[in-house]
């Protein structure tokens, strides 16, 4: 028994991929840290900035901690029915984000296990939904809604917000669904499953991370919205929170604390969604588009 040693060529190639792993890289740490500061400070801005009084804000450094913080501006934003846009803005969201995932579902299990040419090709035209413009529309979605006699009311607003989210979520879940095995199809297929019992029993449980990320995805969306709600209603209860800052902004024009807290209510509750579907989020872009 002969022992054969290793060639200087392979000991070589391991100490360089060695060096490679631990080599470090100051520009993209240096980058990192300004695109850090850049993102920070503006938060940090607008949170210190809602802490104080109007005659604070016109008389202090921007950036340093308010001497006598007040939370005079959150109550003064609570105060002007803020609970009410919250609402609003919580039935738009949650409800175009089911009808979107049910939407969704269905139609990218159609295009995965569909046998029909022309159903498969359906996929080519989410694709091309993609590629129009919000703004493009608008005039088009508020003459519909005025014909189906929608305009003013909450539904107005999740329609056009389902039409322009499906494309996205099929794309996802359609790239996530190709990736089952069809064995498990088929062996389900064999034991007698219809094709509603495989898309509940089998495809939603396996994609159930991809639903995840395309809910937070579109709720994302439909919360900060705004041209919709400006265009499609105009009754003050009505409002959702977008809208509603952009109207705290002409009522307090000159109290830029006030406007500023109001920025940040508004943006604690899908901060809290963000955090807890943060990781899901963006492994399921990142899967859904590499593949």
């Amino acid at each position: 028994m002969t022992l054969t040693r290793p060639s200087t060529k392979s000991a070589r190639t391991q100490k360089t991929e060695r060096r490679t792993r631990t080599e470090r890289n100051p520009l993209g740490a240096l980058g990192g840290v300004l695109w850090l500061i850049l993102v920070i400070v503006p938060i940090y801005w607008i949170v210190v900035t809602s802490l104080r009084s109007q005659s604070g804000f016109f008389g202090a450094n921007p950036l340093a901690l308010p001497t006598h913080p007040t939370f005079d501006n959150y109550r003064l934003v609570l105060n002007n029915n803020y609970f009410q846009y919250l609402s609003n803005s919580f039935i738009v969201t949650v409800g175009s984000v089911l009808l979107t995932l049910a939407v969704s579902v269905m139609a990218a299990y159609a295009v995965v296990r569909g046998t029909n040419r022309l159903l498969r090709g359906s996929f080519t035209l989410f694709l091309f939904g993609l590629a129009i413009p919000l703004q493009a529309t608008i005039i088009p979605i508020y003459y519909l809604i005025i014909k189906m006699q929608l305009y003013d009311t909450l539904l107005a607003l999740v329609l056009p917000s389902v039409a322009f989210a499906i494309p996205i979520t099929v794309v996802i879940l359609t790239n996530f669904l190709r990736d089952v095995p069809n064995e498990l199809f088929e062996s389900m297929r064999i034991d007698g499953a219809g094709e509603w019992r495989m898309l509940w029993s089998l495809a939603m449980p396996l994609v159930r991370p991809a639903i995840t990320t395309v809910a937070v995805y579109d709720a994302l969306q439909v919360w900060n919205g705004f041209l919709f709600p400006l265009i499609l209603t105009q009754s003050p209860n009505l409002r959702v929170l977008p809208l509603a800052l952009f109207s705290f902004q002409g009522q307090f024009t000159v109290n830029v604390p006030a406007i500023l807290a109001s920025v940040v209510l508004s943006t604690l509750p899908i901060l809290a969604l963000y955090i807890v579907g943060r990781r899901q989020l963006v492994s399921g872009l990142t899967a859904g588009f590499s593949k």
